[in-house]
């Protein structure tokens, strides 16, 4: 099977979600192409692709076709920004030079009518306005009519130019079509303020749409350009980022920011990590410490190793993530783009009805009622508030979490976590603090220093905290390690091993049963005092007897039960799972506010009882390492990784928790409730615009009030709709969350 790849293109010239939907479907019927999922709020698309079969190169040249571009080259991709500002600025011209030439249009037309040769005048001005401001509305309206799409640019270069042609025509023909005594009606003014209205709104659109990407851009702005190589004899020089190979050994000075992913080798120092985790205090780090890219050096200067580099970074992990994520789509999107898709046909079917319509009824001013109706229908539909209704607040909602630490993978887990009413939680790491301290060692024969040799060589080949805290314990007794002959590791109860052709088994009671060893009444007396004080006991056994009982603790987080009564209130049901024996889980569900739980839970049994609460309705959260809770996460409807240090937890969760403090999944149920609720407001607004304003725009209250709407004011309120939908996402940015 052939390896696909996902990347993210920038697209421009979209101006309405039926643009948008244009150019999904042009690219997902491309051969090659897997899926494509074009984001309009941030003008971009994610093209999953057969490189063996297409390429980026083909996807331009098919989005081209239709009148719109796609960046596929690396180089143009990195001057994003720099083409999105000069697409800024000369839309800025446009919508001044088309303002200026059409403010004596508008005079004109409103009250001087009668001034000499005052049709020639405004068809001079409008002119330009219509046809070299607003050339690119008719160009994309050709390009998309020849491959039988339409979009919002149909609906304008419609309007405008039957407008245009139909006062051209009466300008140079003004006795041909008989209108009383009155002047031959004309619409320059009409024409170019329309003209004018969508360039100022689509000017103001983008300066809204470019606050929703805030967060990216702020992501995006704690990358470093160079860094500070240590080479051989201490030598140091600048070197570019992209130099830096994992094993580098970096400087990191006072104030600088942290460059790749690594550990620290010399030197101590306090490092902010409020741009990874949301956390304001600044962590203190010493050899042996984890560091990310993106968070900054406060004090001490240090060397650092890079472990991780370029794309394989927690921070560029992140961004893709965040990127993804503001690019996906939720459910309820996929009822707005079938209605996007069917929108401006229904439109131009509406339009062409309402002048039929005034033809038919209009008495001796039936032709000018009826042109007039028909465009200010075209004028007055707006599939962009629809487009942009979802896209925005979910990229708004995404961002707003990614600067507080909580990252989300994709809309659908954005939208599913306010309807969260069951929260399953892992023990060690998510209600306690994850990091396992030893606090008993009974040895059952004095002469240990053989066994604890063997007892490190067995836990320094396993990966479990318990393990690795042994490990910490015996290495700082300066214990040597001697080479195994067998290794063997069993989920959920422990190891196996085989030293010196005997055999060894460290891990719970199951595993000492299984492996044919019986607790004595002392051995059970000794582990049930340690399990009484809340702590994990594993023992250490050779064949038929055990040789040593070890008590470890793993404290609860302070803000544990603060966060868990707080869940409880908002309605929340909360279950703790853990693989500890019944004392222990007995224990800390006490001491953090948790009511239901189970204990010695194998990874296969936390899968089955998340499934059996599905089954009773509820929709489950679980949180979890995302390691040895992967399979449970993977069941549940919403999975919560807590902490930011495994690739399977980012992997697997719908969220993760960089900070690990279990409040933030409260915060992070909070934001899915607003976003949905913004997502909601916009569609709604989107939706009766349109259905109020199609309407009138086609001249339902003429019959009772003697009123037809002008295609001015239709153009203005068209304009306007798309802004208020963007400016409604981006309350969501300053609303305050509890976390904060």
């Amino acid at each position: 099977m052939a390896t696909t790849v996902k990347n993210n293109f920038p697209v421009t010239g979209m101006s309405c979600a039926s643009c948008a939907i244009s150019v999904e479907s042009m690219l997902k019927a491309q051969r090659g192409v897997i899926n494509a999922s074009v984001n309009f709020a941030a003008s971009s698309v994610w093209v999953e692709y057969n490189p063996e079969i297409t390429n980026p190169k083909s996807f331009r040249e098919v989005i081209q076709s239709i009148g719109y571009d796609l960046i596929s080259d690396e180089k143009e991709a990195d001057q994003q920004e720099e083409i999105k500002q000069h697409e800024s600025a000369v839309l800025k011209q446009k919508t001044i030079f088309s303002a200026i030439l059409t403010l004596p249009v508008v005079i004109i037309g409103m009250f001087m009518m009668n001034l000499p040769f005052a049709n020639w005048i405004m068809l001079v001005l409008s002119t330009p306005v219509v046809f070299w401001f607003g050339r690119s509305f008719y160009i994309t309206a050709f390009k998309q009519i020849k491959h039988g799409k339409t979009n919002m640019d149909t609906l304008v270069a419609l309007s405008t130019g039957i407008a245009w042609t139909f006062s051209l025509f009466n300008t140079v023909f003004p006795h041909f079509l008989m209108f009383g005594d009155s002047h031959p009606p004309v619409y320059f003014e009409a024409s170019a303020v329309i003209i004018v209205f969508i360039l100022l709104g689509r000017m103001l659109e983008e300066r809204a749409k470019a606050n929703t990407s805030s967060a990216i851009k702020k992501l995006m702005g704690l990358q470093v350009d160079t860094v500070t190589l240590v080479e051989n004899f201490g030598i140091e020089s600048i070197q570019p980022i992209s130099a830096v190979k994992i094993g580098n050994k970096l400087r990191v000075k006072p104030g600088e920011r942290i460059p790749v992913d690594g550990v620290l080798l010399e030197g101590t120092s306090f490092v902010d990590e409020s741009s990874i985790t949301g956390e304001p205090l600044a962590v203190e780090k010493s050899a042996g410490s984890s560091v990310f890219a993106g968070t900054i050096n406060q004090k001490g200067s240090f060397v650092m190793e890079a472990q991780k580099v370029g794309s394989e970074t927690l921070l560029a992990r992140i961004i893709r993530m965040v990127q993804e994520a503001q690019g996906s789509k939720p459910p309820v999107q996929k009822l707005v783009d079938k209605v996007a898709s069917i929108f401006v046909p229904v439109v131009i079917s509406i339009s062409i009805f309402s002048f039929v319509t005034w033809m038919v009824l209009g008495g001796e001013n039936a032709l000018p009622q009826a042109l007039l109706t028909m465009v200010s229908v075209l004028i007055i539909a707006c599939p962009c508030a629809l487009g942009l209704a979802t896209p925005t607040a979910i990229m708004v909602g995404i961002g707003r979490g990614a600067e507080l630490g909580i990252l989300i993978k994709d809309a659908d887990g954005l939208e599913l976590a306010h309807k969260i009413n069951v929260l399953v939680l892992d023990k060690t790491g998510t209600i306690t603090e994850g990091k396992p301290q030893v606090t008993d060692f009974l040895w059952k024969n004095e002469n240990s220093d053989v066994l604890k040799s063997i007892l490190l060589s067995i836990e320094s080949q396993s990966e479990h905290p318990l393990a690795e805290a042994i490990s910490g314990v015996l290495r700082n007794e300066r214990v040597q390690t001697i080479p195994l002959n067998h290794f063997e590791s069993k989920t959920g109860r422990g190891v196996l091993a085989t030293v010196q052709n005997s055999k060894y088994a460290v891990g719970n009671e199951l595993l000492m049963n299984e492996f044919g060893i019986q607790l004595t009444p002392e051995d059970k007396k000794t582990a049930d005092a340690l399990q009484v004080q809340a702590k994990t006991v594993l023992f250490f056994g050779a064949e038929n007897q055990i040789l040593s009982i070890i008590g470890i603790t793993d404290p609860i987080k302070d803000s544990s039960r603060a966060a868990i009564e707080k869940l409880k209130r908002s309605g929340i049901e909360i279950h703790m799972l853990t693989g500890d024996n019944e004392h222990t889980a007995s224990s800390v569900a006490k001491k953090s506010g948790i009511d239901i739980f189970k204990a010695s839970c194998l990874p296969e049994d936390k899968a089955e009882y998340i499934k059996n609460l599905q089954q009773q309705g509820k929709v489950v959260a679980m949180a979890g390492d995302g390691i040895n809770d992967s399979h449970a996460m993977a069941q549940a409807d919403v999975s919560i990784a807590m902490g930011s240090g495994s690739d399977i937890a980012m992997d697997v969760a719908k969220m993760t928790i960089v900070s690990s403090r279990l409040e933030y999944i409260s915060t992070a149920i909070e934001l899915s409730k607003q976003t949905i609720r913004t997502i909601k407001q916009n569609l709604f607004w989107a939706f009766i615009y349109n259905i109020i304003g199609i309407p009138i725009a086609a001249g339902l209250l003429y019959p009772f009030t003697g009123y037809l709407l002008n295609p001015m004011i239709a153009g203005a309120a068209m304009a306007m709709s798309s802004v208020s939908v963007v400016s409604n996402s981006l309350r969501l940015k300053f609303r305050k969350l509890d976390i904060e």
